[in-house]
């Protein structure tokens, strides 16, 4: 069968990117190796820091990803829940940062300075207001387990599983084809061009002839892009998390404490995350770090015996050497596109990932910089993943 642009990876940055080219009259095909629920898509936490004004991050490529992705995503909600029916959960809840005792307030307050010069509201509190402005912390805050902490008031929340079904919907509604639990054995180049790519399905072999192919399978990207002549380094990093129920929600904001968060979710949700681990492709939970999680929450939240873990999962982020996604033309390919690594920003960046990969493909000039991000750029020794 013969596609206008098939796209390998069925999570967030590859149904966004069909459902921005099918928006644009394109027909697509989506291959996924995995069924939506295991994807690290699903994953995910859902938390969106305040995104810098565009023109404090027009020296940062990243961020300006990160700006104009976060404006697209307010768009986007209000069109999948008119299109799909589907509410995906964005809401600006704000988020506090805490500092913990024995551990400096200077760091805290340089971050935000930081946040200041982006052009982000940000508030300093003292360990009483910390207290006032979320009173789940109450009790941290009495017992001395939290010494002060910072106010984003425009951090946001979204619902990753309800947003990647709203996402699948539309995309269908669009008249994109997604082919689930398929795998991709090889990719057949010609030249300067990718004139095929085989199928492993459930109903045998299959070849697609694409006009165009994007690479955008996450973790699993590094594998495939060898079917493209690349080196690509996506490396899988588990994050493992517990969601908790409570008889009810009395958790306001999101809470984050150096790289652990707490979410408040509807009904009394509250998820708990997460871990930061080399594993490899096991998208497993270990019982360590599952009560390392519950530690964390019972410490900032207090007793937890009302509350039950209705679930835990683990996710597998694809890292980079320089913590850049890669994004743009496969070098010497006419018709091959990259937009992976995204690390623990991919449902952030997913919407403008999507618009500036569209336009690459439509020949058009993507409203951003992507150097930055080029397929193939030569990383420094040392980078963070």
């Amino acid at each position: 069968m013969s596609t206008d642009c098939c796209i390998i990876g069925g999570g967030i940055i590859g149904l966004s990117i069909a459902r921005e080219l099918a928006g644009r009259g394109r027909r697509v095909t989506v291959i996924s190796r995995d069924r939506r629920r295991s994807t690290a898509s699903w994953a995910a936490s859902g938390i969106f820091p305040p995104a810098p004004d565009p023109a404090a991050a027009a020296d940062e490529p990243n961020a300006a990803l990160t700006a104009l992705s976060d404006r697209l995503h307010w768009e986007w909600s209000r069109q999948l829940a008119a299109e799909t029916g589907i509410d995906n959960g964005l809401v600006r809840c704000g988020g506090i940062y805490l500092a913990r005792p024995g551990l400096p307030l200077a760091a805290l307050q340089a971050d935000l300075q930081a946040w200041r010069l982006r052009a982000a509201a940000a508030e300093w509190l003292d360990g009483p207001a910390v207290a006032e402005a979320e009173p789940a912390l109450a009790a941290a805050v009495a017992a001395g387990r939290v010494a002060g902490g910072m106010l984003l008031p425009d951090e946001a929340r979204i619902r990753p599983s309800r947003h990647l079904a709203a996402l699948e919907r539309s995309c269908r509604i669009r008249g994109v084809e997604i082919r689930e639990a398929t795998a991709v054995e090889g990719v057949d180049v010609a030249g300067d061009a990718v004139r095929g790519v085989r199928l492993a399905t459930p109903r045998g072999a299959e070849v697609i002839w694409p006009g165009y192919t994007v690479l955008a399978a996450g973790a699993w990207s590094g594998g495939l892009a060898e079917q493209f002549g690349l080196s690509l380094d996506t490396r899988p990093i588990r994050g493992q998390i517990a969601l908790l129920r409570f008889p009810r929600q009395w958790l306001g904001r999101v809470v984050n404490r150096g790289l652990d968060y707490l979410v408040p979710r509807e009904d009394g949700l509250v998820l708990v995350g997460s871990t930061l681990e080399e594993a490899g492709f096991d998208a497993t939970t270990t019982p360590a770090a599952i009560e390392g999680l519950l530690g964390m929450a019972a410490d900032l939240l207090g007793d937890l015996t009302a509350a039950e873990v209705e679930e835990t999962w683990a996710g597998l982020r694809p890292g980079s050497p320089d913590g850049l996604p890669t994004l743009g033309p496969v070098p010497g390919m006419r018709n091959a596109f990259v937009a992976t690594g995204h690390y623990r920003s991919g449902i952030h960046q997913s919407t403008g990932t999507a618009q500036v990969l569209a336009d690459l493909i439509e020949g058009r000039e993507p409203s951003l910089p992507l150097a930055a991000f080029a397929v193939g750029r030569e990383f420094a020794s040392g980078g963070q993943r």
